[in-house]
């Protein structure tokens, strides 16, 4: 198995732990470059990118990675011009037929996808034909049909928020790609966060601010994905709020993504969070067995693939999480048909598809925990331990405390231990607290549901 392969494999299992706008933004054009004594160096486009990998998806790699090959140690990333012409040459290798994965890698990587737009960076695939609507986002749809009914007017700015690979920038989208049906004559662009805040960096170096912000003042609908990523950067979201009230105040149309909702987002200047809260706030839930069921059966339509309804059962009965992890799960299945020249039976099935469907509660740990509370709410972990007293840390180090109890079924003594030595009434009265609050809040219920989701997918 050469380089690129291995990296192909690696990507197929990425995309499937972050949203698809980030993994096109940071994964584009990079590729391994040597593989040699469990060292790898990837080769990156640019800077940009470089620190982004090295700071915010190494763990991602690196698990990936491992998955493929076992003896991995250390990974590096070097700015390399070679890297956009190595990615071009994979469309030259030879389709591998030695493992499922593979295949499913190449599914799914082929190239074939279609491009996205030059002018507003939508992608043409995403649209409402191909857009399940049930009980779990029939707010969020009505909402957005809204939107592009009367542009600017009604629903400004739109937030949609939910947890990892649940349609939310399928639906967004769709929504930018319906508006140019329908209004030719507006300007429309798409793109993440932190693509956003790349582009920002690259115009402070360039001295070009006030360009950049001309640039985004001129659009018609402005479509963000992911726009908590903002949060702890001030010189953005000072940017953003002047860009933000620009658009507003000449009923321009603003579209944003979360991962949670506004009030939940920390480290967020209370102005945005304002501005946000202002318009339309809708959530995007998990899909029912049935919608889980609509949404595998249309797919496999799309694809002109004949299941039974033994397979469709097992696989939206077995993968509950989001709607691109059943996706992913389709994909293998249909690789296996592909290599075997038959449909799996229930047996096959499960072999095909346990790297995806496991139980996550043997895989965490106090470690994981603690990583995966900091980083949503944006703090150090050693804030975590230590012994501040300050509200921004206290909440946190107690849904700490609840999540080691409830998923790891820990002693409150160990509890208190692991978290800087604290004594075990401690630890009661955090995980008390905590239970108690969950009763009458939803958003706490929503965030401890994100947290676990960063905790399960890798996503720390």
């Amino acid at each position: 198995m050469n380089n690129q392969e291995v990296w192909q494999i690696a990507l197929g299992e990425i995309e499937l732990s972050i949203s698809k706008a980030n993994f096109i933004t940071w994964f584009k054009n990079t590729t391994i470059l040597s593989i040699k004594d469990g060292k790898i160096i990837i080769g990156v486009p640019n800077g940009f990118t470089k620190e982004w990998l090295e700071n915010k998806y190494n763990k991602i790699v690196f698990k990936a990675l491992r998955n493929v090959i076992n003896a991995v140690k250390e990974i590096n990333y070097i700015i390399s011009s070679s890297s956009e012409q190595e990615v071009k040459n994979k469309q030259k290798t030879k389709p591998i037929k030695k493992k499922e994965v593979i295949l499913e890698v190449e599914e799914r990587l082929d190239f074939k996808e279609p491009k996205n737009d030059e002018k507003t960076n939508l992608n043409p695939k995403y649209t409402f034909d191909s857009f399940v609507v049930a009980s779990f986002n029939e707010l969020a749809y009505a909402a957005g049909q809204s939107v592009i009914k009367d542009i600017g007017k009604v629903y400004n700015p739109f937030f949609v928020y939910g947890g990892v690979g649940i349609g939310k920038t399928h639906l967004i989208q769709a929504i930018g790609n319906e508006i140019i049906k329908n209004h030719q004559d507006k300007s429309i662009t798409y793109l993440s966060s932190e693509k956003f805040c790349a582009d920002l960096i690259s115009s402070i170096s360039n001295g070009s601010v006030e360009k950049f912000k001309q640039e985004y003042r001129k659009f018609d609908v402005l479509i963000i994905d992911d726009i908590q990523f903002l949060a702890g950067k001030e010189k953005t979201q000072e940017i953003f709020f002047h860009i933000f009230n620009s658009l507003y105040e000449k009923n321009k149309q603003i579209i944003l993504t979360s991962d949670r909702a506004p009030k939940a987002i920390p480290t967020l200047e209370e102005r945005l969070r304002s501005r946000f809260e202002g318009g339309m706030i809708a959530d995007i839930g998990r899909p029912d067995f049935e919608t889980r069921l609509v949404i595998l059966k249309k797919k496999a339509q799309s694809l002109n693939i004949q299941l039974n309804d033994e397979t469709f059962t097992y696989i939206a009965s077995n993968i509950q999480k989001n709607i691109r992890e059943l996706e992913g799960a389709l994909n293998r299945v249909i690789a296996y048909i592909k290599l075997n020249n038959e449909i799996p039976n229930k047996k096959q099935l499960a072999k095909t598809l346990k790297t995806i469907i496991s139980n996550p509660q043997k895989r965490t740990s106090y470690k994981k925990i603690a990583e995966a509370v900091a980083g949503f709410y944006d703090i150090n972990i050693n804030d975590l331990i230590n012994r501040s007293r300050k509200k921004e840390i206290v909440k946190p180090r107690q849904i700490a405390m609840y999540l080691m109890r409830e998923e790891l079924k820990s002693s409150y003594p160990a509890i208190g231990s692991k978290l800087g030595g604290r004594d075990h009434t401690t630890a009661i009265y955090g995980c008390e607290k905590i239970k108690k609050e969950i009763e009458n809040d939803e958003n706490l219920e929503q965030e401890l549901g994100l947290i676990k989701e960063r905790l399960y997918s890798g996503v720390i």
